[in-house]
């Protein structure tokens, strides 16, 4: 990776939250962003997620991380359960800014096969990075792994990307925030 090089991450939060949530383990989104930063050169990240009024707060973390939100109305199931589908607003942004030469490479974090398509066509264009996958090795889709990208793992990383539980106040911590 060339360290002046501009490149965007596309993330499905929702399937980042869910893979996260398969793994069992508190997922700090900070940290990821910093990871984002200095292991891929992202200088933009769009989280696509769903807009519910009551996680305002956790949609102001994630600006404060450093991540641009691309919100999808909510519809709601007759059981209550809701649903922003954001799968075709990433594959539109994605396009969009590929056509119109804003990044260098793109790293796409999913692990649904819907992208597939839209993983050949970065590929074919020499705009794919990486895919990072929020579920383990056995759950991410047969489809992506077809395309033959380079697929990481966010469960590689936990090191590194878990949250952190705070210390007793005479344990020394490791302050450098550097993922490198």
């Amino acid at each position: 990776m060339k360290k002046n090089e501009n490149n965007f991450a596309y993330i499905d939060g929702s399937n980042l939250h869910n893979g996260i949530k398969s793994l069992g383990w508190d997922f700090d989104y900070a940290r990821f962003r910093v990871f984002l930063r200095e292991k891929y050169s992202v200088q933009k990240a769009y989280i696509f997620l769903g807009m519910i009024p009551k996680y305002k707060n956790l949609y102001t973390y994630l600006q404060e991380a450093g991540y641009s939100l691309i919100f999808k109305e909510v519809i709601y199931s007759k059981e209550g359960k809701p649903k922003g589908n954001c799968d075709a607003d990433i594959v539109v942004k994605v396009m969009q800014d590929s056509y119109e030469n804003k990044f260098d490479k793109a790293l796409l974090v999913s692990s649904d096969g819907d992208y597939a398509s839209l993983v050949s066509y970065l590929l074919e264009r020499k705009h794919l990075h990486t895919i990072i996958s929020p579920a383990p090795e056995k759950r991410c889709s047969i489809l992506l792994k077809r395309t033959d990208a380079k697929i990481s793992y966010i469960y590689d990383q936990k090191s590194k990307l878990e949250a952190r539980k705070e210390k007793a106040p005479n344990e020394h911590r490791n302050s450098s925030g550097s993922f490198s």
